[in-house]
């Protein structure tokens, strides 16, 4: 019986979400052209805001929570566990007040309304993952576009989503980039729990009924520890709040 009821609620789930895609590429393309970079962001926070409260139609319950205030007046690096395209919708009208800008893959920068153009146009990071010397131009590029205008960073040092929630190994390369060139950033972890249960077959069908969390976790001084150490410190603070929350 739930299997007919996530299929049922999935479908109008997904018209939501691809009308929602579709109107707010226009709103974007019109944001862009006659207003500023923020007021561009800012309808994208109000896109992505549509699209995870649009969940409550599969029954799904949303929470996050902050474990600290976080500053404005600097630039953020945040960090997190990847489990799916929804830890992304999340973190943007959440984590909203910092701008947050993310580390994508360059496939993702075509063919998505609203997401693509959002992609080419807030000045994320798209990488090649075939091209080192290309991912290393752009990850720069984005720590000194954060450094000046004291949006954040948005990063998933896993790589690829982990379709079993377990955490995989935290690649150091990109978050030291960023650092390096954003010396004044504070570096966040942010724990993601669940996202991964909402669509662990793909986008069709969605769970119904899951509980999604983003908890964002005591910042990490990056000035006098290595980019190992930061990163060992981010993974080992989600780990810990992921046991804590099961």
């Amino acid at each position: 019986m739930k299997k007919i009821v996530d299929y049922l609620l999935s479908g109008i789930y997904l018209l939501y979400f691809g009308l929602t895609l579709v109107v707010f590429h226009v709103i974007q393309v019109i944001c862009f052209h006659l207003f500023s970079r923020r007021i561009h962001q800012r309808s994208v926070h109000w896109l992505n805001g549509f699209l995870l409260h649009g969940l409550w139609l599969l029954g799904t319950r949303l929470r996050y929570e902050a474990k600290t205030e976080l500053p404005t007046d600097r630039p953020i690096i945040f960090i997190a566990n990847h489990q799916s395209m929804f830890d992304i919708v999340g973190m943007i009208w959440y984590l909203r007040k910092y701008y947050p800008l993310f580390v994508s893959k360059i496939e993702l920068a075509k063919g998505i309304p609203s997401i693509s153009y959002n992609l080419r146009k807030s000045g994320a990071a798209l990488i090649d993952r075939k091209d080192g010397k290309q991912a290393i131009v752009e990850i720069a590029r984005l720590g000194k576009l954060i450094e000046e205008t004291k949006f954040s960073a948005v990063i998933f040092p896993e790589g690829t989503r982990s379709r079993t929630g377990e955490l995989k190994q935290f690649a150091v390369g990109g978050v030291g980039i960023l650092v390096k060139k954003a010396p004044h950033a504070l570096v966040v972890p942010i724990a993601i729990k669940n996202t991964g249960r909402l669509n662990p077959k793909g986008i069709f069908p969605l769970n119904s009924l899951e509980r999604l969390s983003w908890v964002a976790l005591p910042p990490i001084e990056p000035k006098g520890k290595t980019t190992e150490e930061i990163v060992e410190s981010s993974k080992a603070a989600i780990q810990a709040e992921l046991l804590r929350t099961q």
